[in-house]
């Protein structure tokens, strides 16, 4: 969802502009530039067993389901190269987000650091790995990162949600009961997109955010 917040909000545009100096940089396999997000996903069960697709008729699907529960869905995009990576939780927690934070770092070996983009969930913070792991790993993880906020009411500045939006289209919009299930999906989208990888040509630019939403900066 698109969201502007009140005029004349200097957090929002600072945060903004950090944030789009960041998709500014060329690439570099050295500090990749990473966006995570989260999904949340309802779990559901088919209470009948549909009626397959045959000749000239397609599956039929009984409109009466039975909720599974829920889950959350990590969501990783470095969108200069198109790499994706997906893994669905049972919870949201801070650990649940410091763990996604370490297997985040072991996909980049070759990084000083890997700058991240994501919002502002309060679970959003180097305080969620020293809640999950000893200082020391803690540390080591946190020295790898580069940790950027998009602003309040700024989702859309995340590139994740483009990722996340093919995932719900291509992938998981119909009834899955388990997370076991969940992401035996997700991990079949993911093999198949990283086979053919897709770049984000992110276009929005500070300049162009001066102009059009040039309300939201203060006036002096």
């Amino acid at each position: 969802m698109w969201c502007i917040p009140p005029e004349q909000n200097a957090d929002f545009v600072a945060k903004m502009e950090d944030v789009l100096d960041v998709y500014a940089l060329p690439y570099d396999e050295e500090y990749p530039v990473v966006c995570l997000d989260e999904k949340p996903y309802q779990l559901l069960d088919e209470c009948r067993k549909p009626l397959p697709m045959r000749q000239d008729s397609t599956q039929k699907v009984d409109n009466e389901y039975k909720r599974c529960g829920t889950g959350s869905i990590f969501v990783m995009t470095e969108p200069l190269t198109g790499w994706v990576h997906a893994n669905a939780r049972t919870r949201r927690t801070a650990v649940d987000y410091a763990e996604e934070l370490e297997s985040l770092v072991k996909f980049f070996p070759k990084a000083i650091k890997v700058l991240v983009i994501e919002d502002n969930l309060n679970t959003h913070t180097i305080t969620s790995l020293y809640k999950t792991f000893p200082a020391e790993k803690a540390h080591k993880i946190a020295r790898k990162l580069d940790i950027h906020h998009t602003p309040k009411h700024g989702s859309w500045l995340n590139i994740a949600e483009i990722a996340i939006s093919i995932l719900s289209k291509k992938c998981i919009n119909k009834r899955i009961p388990t997370i076991e299930k969940l992401n035996n999906e997700i991990a079949a989208w993911e093999k198949y997109s990283n086979a053919k990888p897709k770049q984000i040509n992110w276009q929005f630019k500070t300049s162009d955010a001066r102009i059009k939403l040039k309300t939201l900066y203060p006036v002096f």
